[in-house]
């Protein structure tokens, strides 16, 4: 195992990572960029495969031109990107551990930012397994990177600005979109407005979107959401219905739409296994997508020279990430002794503004993708809320009922959140179910974080290991 002394390690290579790399790469400190992809940029500024020939790169829109400007100040900042690296453990005092190319690597670092992203959220709902239903974020993959449609004719549902993102760039790649689902009404989106109105760029691109949508002639069903989908091997149909504020089934005339896929998502979740490793506090905001580190202005969390940005440090977007990042960069070189006080508030002042500025935008799209707990209605019995152990709802409610109030009962009892996924798909279905009995979502807590903190090939970890020489014990002869 190859070990290395760094001095700062950034845990992720989004617009988050990137802004605090730039910040502290430049300022005499080794820094260390980890990322499980080849090329930085995170799932907005994803960046195409090398193999990708673009010949009209204005075609691809304004997040790949965002993503290749931060990517070229990121490769002239100083920093390291070790990518293709999988940070699978972060121990007390920083010990990183990664994996890549089939061998392990080990960094001792003295401060490390987690600038590791969200999670997309998908409450089941009858048929969520089904081939052919796939999350929003993962339908961005195919469209962004891969330049693919999610199917021939896709339902797009759920909540927030990525439905509509969506829905907008299948027409443009000559998909057809079936029907839009919006969980929200159009009385919060336009309630929404004046927050908006602080990204002009963003409200004109969303606009843009909205008038694409609708000159297509696509049904757009707001204060709705998915209740069931059809089909035995793949998609075939999707059935939404209306639901109140919080999600919850209502009267009303359900509409069934003729689909061979689903692209669905409920809003986004702060990625944050690695400040639960460390043992940070963290705070429950549902605004903010959950559960978050609790940290200061500047991303200091409870735990001295450990720092979050971007949307692990609570869901505000790609352009607050940035700003976020480069602050969080700016105060480890400071904690660190790279900047005096003096040049750390200079330098941070600028960051900070832009940051209030492209926050104020995000926070309206994270209250638009807060958890609606009713839409968990739509989950019937024989529903999997676990898809890794195959643990249906059914299962779920009879613990519940028997006195599970805690996630981490609940996994002991149904072994639900125990599989390669540590709970990332199951936990906020799960930790919703149970607050609807106990009342208390924050008491529910969250799934205690353990390593790999992603799966991990065997053969690195017993490379070397001779059995023979070192466990087995010698052979007994009879005399």
């Amino acid at each position: 195992m190859r070990e290395e002394a760094i001095d700062l390690a950034v845990l992720g290579a989004g617009p988050a990572g990137m802004g605090a790399a730039i910040a502290a790469g430049g300022l005499g400190l080794s820094v260390r960029v980890f990322d499980e992809a080849e090329r930085p940029g995170g799932q907005v500024y994803r960046a195409l495969p090398p193999a990708f020939r673009v010949t009209d790169r204005a075609s691809l829109g304004p997040d790949f031109a965002a993503g290749e400007a931060l990517r070229g100040r990121f490769a002239a900042s100083g920093a390291v990107l070790m990518a293709g690296h999988r940070v699978w453990n972060v121990a007390t005092g920083f010990v990183v551990d990664t994996a890549a190319g089939g061998s392990l690597f080990r960094w001792r670092a003295r401060g490390v930012i987690a600038a590791t992203g969200a999670m997309e959220r998908i409450l089941p709902f009858a048929g969520w397994t089904t081939p052919g239903v796939i999350g929003l974020a993962a339908a961005t993959i195919l469209l962004k990177a891969q330049q693919m449609l999610p199917g021939r004719r896709t339902v797009v549902a759920g909540v927030g600005p990525l439905l509509y993102a969506v829905a907008a760039s299948i027409l443009k790649g000559g998909g057809q979109v079936a029907a839009v689902v919006d969980a929200a009404s159009l009385g919060e989106w336009l309630s929404a407005l004046p927050a908006m109105a602080s990204r002009t760029d963003l409200l004109r691109r969303g606009a843009a979107w909205q008038l694409k949508i609708r000159r297509a002639g696509v049904p757009m069903l707001y204060r709705h959401a998915v209740r069931s989908v059809a089909g035995e091997g793949s998609v075939s149909a999707v059935t939404a219905g209306p639901v109140d504020a919080e999600g919850h089934p209502v009267a009303g005339a359900e509409r069934r739409f003729e689909a061979d896929s689903l692209a669905v998502g409920h809003g986004l979740i702060p990625g944050t296994e690695v400040t639960r490793l460390l043992r940070a506090r963290h705070d429950y905001i549902s605004d903010r997508g959950g559960w978050v580190a609790a940290h200061d202005a500047d991303g200091r969390t409870s735990v001295a020279r450990l720092y979050v940005a971007g949307d692990g440090a609570g869901i505000a977007g790609a352009a607050a990430a940035e700003h976020s990042g480069t602050l969080a960069g700016l105060a480890a070189a400071h904690d660190l002794g790279a900047l005096d006080g003096a040049a750390h508030a200079a330098a941070s002042s600028h960051a900070r503004a832009a940051w209030r500025k492209a926050d104020r935008f995000g926070a309206a799209m994270a209250h638009m993708m807060r958890a609606r707990p009713g839409l968990l209605d739509a989950a019937t019995p024989g529903t999997v809320i676990c898809r890794c152990e195959d643990v249906t709802r059914a299962q779920v409610d009879e613990m519940i009922a028997k006195g599970a109030a805690t996630l981490n009962q609940l996994k002991s009892w149904t072994r639900c959140g125990m599989g390669p996924c540590q709970g990332r798909i199951c936990a906020d279905a799960a930790a919703t179910l149970i607050a609807a009995r106990t009342g208390d979502r924050e008491a529910v807590g969250q799934h205690t974080a353990r390593l790999p903190l992603r799966p991990l090939p065997i053969a690195p970890l017993v490379e070397g290991f001779d059995y023979e020489a070192e466990v087995a014990p010698p052979l007994l002869v009879p005399v």
